[in-house]
């Protein structure tokens, strides 16, 4: 058997972690050919030693720098490149066989078009790519040939639970009824208003369930990640937004359900860690060993569901609204989200700040036409990440 080559674009956050330690495991199936980091020049580096890709890109110029004459020394085969071009080069090298787009944010749209564009095989850890640009990055990825196998772990378990033959034409089976996607609830499920309106940081970040990153962590807490989650799956699997539903599982064993015409429900279920669906993509259509204990339900005992408190968690209903309305929305609300994160992870906005920016923003651009280019994307992106800076400004 061939190895696969694989590019993994965001290495050294969790998702990249991960990916890296399943690839370990299985060093006579895979070769890691590309890695990508923004300017975390000592984790790259060390991955850089271990895996001894050919190229390490580094978007941060001066940190590519710093990684280039630290491996001058230690590494020196490695090729280190710069800038986001570079990552379009490696994402499409005719060496790398799949990708995984682990890039967080808009940051990483362009690198996963370029993937799609060369065919390849894209393990889609990045759910900007498919909220920003849904429509474009599809085609890219019909036009090019590419297959998307989904990382998110809701989004993995629904593609576990489908029927083979949805695979082949990437429209909802008539059989389905529901997708359902299943939510944490995050560190705040049962903290009053007010108690969230004085919410930090770093109790933001602390996830009951999931080791994060802080900006997926933070929209876990508002519970936006799971509404950028329902858009993800209404371009993944073609299901429209009647057919999607969520609902609060605060011991992340059930990872996401499909329901069927006849009465069935299916859902996949494993303890909350990422390298299952990581594993689970990478060796598909076989099974490949992860590292991840296996289920056992009598230590766990008892299974827990109650339906989203929208008054709670404002952005999942913004989200619902975006999906709904279509046109721009859900890239807009993206773009705001960003920005009003990365605000309040600053320090500069309240927790329940981040609902009304986005709130502000969706409805001013939302009901404009979506970006039927990528440019086109991009421009919408660029003003609403310019109305919700001009508020956050406002609110400091």
């Amino acid at each position: 058997m061939s190895k696969k080559g694989i590019a993994v674009l965001g290495s050294t956050g969790s998702i990249g972690a991960s990916t890296l330690d399943v690839l370990a495991r299985h060093p006579d199936r895979f070769d890691v050919v590309g890695l990508s980091a923004h300017s975390r020049v000592d984790a790259m580096a060390e991955q850089c030693e271990r895996f001894r890709p050919q190229w390490a890109v580094m978007t941060d110029d001066v940190a590519a720098l710093a990684l280039r004459d630290r491996l001058a020394r230690s590494a020196p085969e490695v090729n280190v490149l710069f800038g986001h071009g570079a990552l379009d080069e490696v994402a499409a090298d005719a060496r790398v066989d799949a990708v995984m787009a682990a890039i967080v944010g808009a940051a990483g749209l362009r690198s996963a078009i370029a993937a799609a564009r060369a065919g390849k095989t894209i393990l889609l850890a990045n759910k900007e790519a498919l909220v920003m640009a849904g429509e474009v990055f599809l085609a890219a990825c019909r036009e090019g040939g590419a297959t998307i196998l989904p990382i998110d772990s809701e989004h993995n378990a629904v593609f576990q639970c489908l029927p083979p033959f949805w695979r082949a034409q990437a429209a909802q089976p008539m059989a389905v009824e529901r997708i359902v996607l299943t939510a944490s609830g995050g560190p705040f499920r049962e903290w009053s208003l007010d108690r969230m309106a004085l919410a930090t940081p770093e109790q933001a970040c602390a996830h009951p369930n999931w080791s994060m990153g802080r900006k997926i962590s933070v929209d876990s807490a508002t519970m936006m990640n799971k509404g950028l989650e329902l858009i993800e799956a209404h371009y993944l699997f073609g299901v429209t937004p009647a057919n999607l539903d969520v609902v609060v599982h605060p011991e992340s064993v059930i990872h996401s359900m499909v329901q069927y015409v006849d009465g069935s429900t299916l859902a996949q279920l494993g303890n909350p860690d990422m390298r299952t669906p990581i594993s689970h993509a990478l060796g598909y259509p076989d099974r490949l060993t992860s590292g991840v204990a296996s289920l056992s339900l009598p230590a766990i005992g008892r299974l827990h569901f109650e339906a989203p408190d929208l008054l709670r968690f404002p952005c999942l209903g913004l989200a619902l609204r975006a999906l709904e309305t279509g046109g721009a929305g859900p890239c807009v609300l993206n773009a705001a989200n960003e920005v009003a994160v990365e605000a309040f992870l600053g320090g500069v906005i309240g927790f329940m700040q981040i609902a009304e920016i986005n709130g502000r923003v969706l409805e001013h651009l939302g009901a404009e036409p979506a970006g039927t280019t990528l440019e086109a994307v991009e421009d919408l992106d660029r003003r609403a990440r310019e109305m919700a800076r001009l508020l956050v400004k406002a609110m400091e």
